[in-house]
């Protein structure tokens, strides 16, 4: 990738910034829904990696992943903490003594992606962060593969994002606390997707201005 680690602390200070910014309006759409914690579970898995961010940038790509993922495992609460953990995880594990270009990466994103929808049973229509996850994973290997320009790709992901992130207002939730609520969880985004797209855009941002400044 023409991206290192060395630009970790500022994407993760982008997502925590991004987050802290909405954090009132996700925790009235998980309260909503859900236990209402799913902010703070988030918060405590940035601050630790904030923490540690000076350490993760001297590491490479796949090594950085790995300790990202044992951070969050380690910090993060409830489900997406378990989530986020194989997320990352899983993308040193597929991309152990590999060339990290774009390519590469659409390939073991969406592998990680996976990897999570077998960690929490679960796939898209179910009112999960995955109905972000597995579209977005989808869109960066098909626009990689068909040789779009960076710009285009990063702008199609977040769109990608976002219709996912929209499409969860309408489905019926099957996992978590939100599936006890049966059709009463109908018409209400739900949190974990809110905070994937809020955190992809935030990551898309930091890797435009960190491509494109010039």
């Amino acid at each position: 990738m023409p991206l290192s680690p060395t630009l970790f602390p500022t994407l993760i200070n982008s997502v925590t910034e991004t987050i802290a910014a909405h954090a009132e309006a996700v925790t009235e759409l998980d309260q909503a829904i859900g236990d209402g914690d799913h902010v703070f579970n988030l918060q405590r898995g940035l601050q630790a990696l904030q923490t540690n961010s000076a350490d993760i940038a001297e590491l490479d790509w796949p090594e950085a992943w790995h300790k990202i993922g044992m951070l969050i495992m380690s910090s993060v609460g409830g489900a997406s903490g378990s989530l986020y953990a194989t997320l990352f995880i899983s993308l040193h594990k597929q991309s152990k003594e590999k060339n990290i270009d774009l390519q590469s990466f659409a390939e073991v994103f969406a592998l990680a992606v996976d990897a999570v929808k077998q960690r929490g049973k679960a796939d898209v229509g179910e009112k999960t962060m995955l109905d972000v996850l597995v579209p977005v994973a989808k869109t960066l290997k098909l626009d990689v593969a068909a040789g779009k320009a960076l710009p285009e790709i990063l702008d199609h992901v977040c769109e990608t994002a976002a219709a996912g992130m929209e499409a969860t207002r309408e489905m019926l939730a099957t996992k978590g606390r939100a599936s006890f609520l049966g059709e009463r969880s109908i018409g209400h985004i739900d949190a974990g997707a809110k905070t994937a797209q809020l955190m992809i855009e935030a990551v898309v941002g930091v890797i435009k201005k960190a491509v494109f400044a010039n």
